[in-house]
C-alpha cells in the first residue's frame, strides 16, 4: 500500500493493512518516539446489528500518518449482557493516562445506560499501553454524578490527574483524581451550568487551560465552543467558536474528540475530531434548527408535530452507520490566547515549527 505523506480532513483513511480505520471518539497517547491513536472500533456498528462497539482499537505511528493496527487493547465482553463492554452497551469516548504513583495504565471509558440514571465511568488498569485491561471498577458515579462526554488528562510535573465531564445533562464539572487515578476527589466545580454542553475537551498551553465543548445534538455536528481559565478548575471565561469561517455552524461538519499538543514541535496543537455521518450535511439553516428543537425538549416545552416528525428522522444516535464515520484532524493556530481552528484540505505537520 501507498504511504500517506499528509493528513487529509474528511478523507478515507486506510492503515497500513489498507483497512479504514476504526479508532473513534479517540485520543492520543505519546510514549517512547511513538504514536498511539486509540478509540471506539466501530466497524460492526452497522444499523439492525444491536452493535454500538466493539472494543477499544488501537493504532501506531511514528509521523502521524501511516497508522499500524495494534488490535483490540479493550475486547468486548460478549457473554455478559450487563457488562459495559457488551457490545451493545453505549461504550464511548476511551482515555488512558499512566499514573507514576501505581505504575500502572488507567483507562476510562463513559458508560451509558439504557436511563439516564445509569450514565457512569468503567475504569480499567493494565502494566503495559497496550494491555490486557481489565476492570476494576465497573460503575463509577464521581461524587454521584450521572456523566456524559468527557476528558482526562494527567500532569507529568505534579503527578495529578483530572477529569472534566458533561455531568447531569446541563453541566459540565472538573475534578481532581485520586491518587490512584481510579475515583474523583471530594470536591467538584461546576462550570457552564444549564448550558447543554458535550464533546468535552481540555488541553493545557503556556500555563493557560483551555475547555472546547460542542452543543448535545448527538452524532449531528453543531458549532463548538472553546473558553480558557489561569487554572485547572477555573473559573473558565467563554471565547466563541474557534471554527473559522465555518458557514454551516456545524464545526466543519465534525465534532472534536481530543486536542494533543505534539511532543516534537514548538507549538503544534492538533483537533481530533469525528465526522460521526458523512454522508449528512448540515447548513446554518437546519443547525439553528435542531438546536432551537434540543433547547426546548431540555426544558420540556411543547414542539410542534410537524416540527418533531423531522426531528425524529435525523441521524441522532441509533441507526445510524458509524462504521463509515471519517475523521477530520486539523492544526490549531492561535491569535495571542485566542485557538483558531481553519479548513485545510490537506495539510502536513512538517510545515510547523
Amino acid at each position: 500500500m501507498k504511504k500517506y505523506d499528509s493528513i487529509k480532513p474528511g478523507q478515507e483513511w486506510l492503515d497500513t493493512d489498507g483497512k479504514p480505520i476504526q479508532a473513534h471518539g479517540a485520543s492520543m497517547f505519546y510514549e517512547n518516539g511513538t504514536f498511539y491513536w486509540y478509540g471506539e472500533n466501530k466497524e460492526k456498528t452497522i444499523p439492525g446489528s444491536g452493535i454500538w462497539h466493539w472494543g477499544v482499537r488501537c493504532y501506531s505511528s511514528k509521523d502521524l500518518y501511516n497508522w499500524v493496527d495494534e488490535g483490540l487493547i479493550v475486547e468486548p465482553d460478549t457473554e455478559h449482557r450487563d457488562s459495559p463492554l457488551y457490545p451493545s452497551s453505549y461504550m464511548d469516548r476511551p482515555h488512558i493516562v499512566y499514573n507514576p504513583h501505581t505504575k500502572k495504565y488507567v483507562c476510562w471509558v463513559k458508560f451509558a445506560g439504557v436511563n439516564p440514571e445509569d450514565h457512569c465511568f468503567t475504569i480499567l488498569i493494565a502494566d503495559h499501553f497496550l494491555g490486557p485491561y481489565r476492570i476494576v471498577k465497573d460503575k463509577l458515579f464521581p461524587n454521584g454524578a450521572k456523566v456524559g462526554d468527557y476528558d482526562l488528562e494527567a500532569n507529568e510535573e505534579s503527578g495529578k490527574a483530572y477529569l472534566f465531564a458533561e455531568t447531569d445533562i446541563s453541566r459540565v464539572t472538573s475534578y481532581t483524581l485520586t491518587k490512584d487515578y481510579l475515583d474523583v476527589e471530594k470536591e467538584d466545580y461546576i462550570h457552564f451550568d444549564r448550558r447543554f454542553r458535550e464533546g468535552v475537551t481540555h488541553f493545557l498551553r503556556n500555563g493557560r487551560h483551555y475547555l472546547l465543548t460542542s452543543g448535545r445534538t448527538g452524532y449531528i455536528p453543531n458549532p463548538s465552543e472553546i473558553s480558557i481559565a489561569d487554572d485547572w478548575h477555573g473559573p473558565y471565561t467563554l471565547l466563541g467558536n474557534p471554527h473559522i469561517n465555518d458557514e454551516n455552524e456545524a464545526s466543519f461538519n465534525s465534532q472534536v474528540s481530543c486536542i494533543f499538543r505534539h511532543p516534537e514541535k514548538k507549538d503544534l496543537y492538533i483537533a481530533m475530531a469525528d465526522r460521526w455521518c458523512p454522508d449528512f450535511r448540515v447548513t446554518k439553516g437546519v443547525s439553528e434548527k435542531i438546536w432551537n428543537i434540543i433547547v426546548r425538549i431540555y426544558k420540556k416545552q411543547t414542539i410542534d408535530p410537524d416540527e418533531k416528525e423531522w426531528f425524529d428522522n435525523l441521524p441522532m444516535m441509533d441507526g445510524v452507520n458509524t462504521s463509515k464515520a471519517r475523521y477530520v484532524w486539523l492544526p490549531i493556530r492561535f491569535e495571542g490566547d485566542r485557538p483558531c481552528i481553519d479548513w485545510l484540505d490537506e495539510w502536513k505537520v512538517e510545515d510547523y515549527e
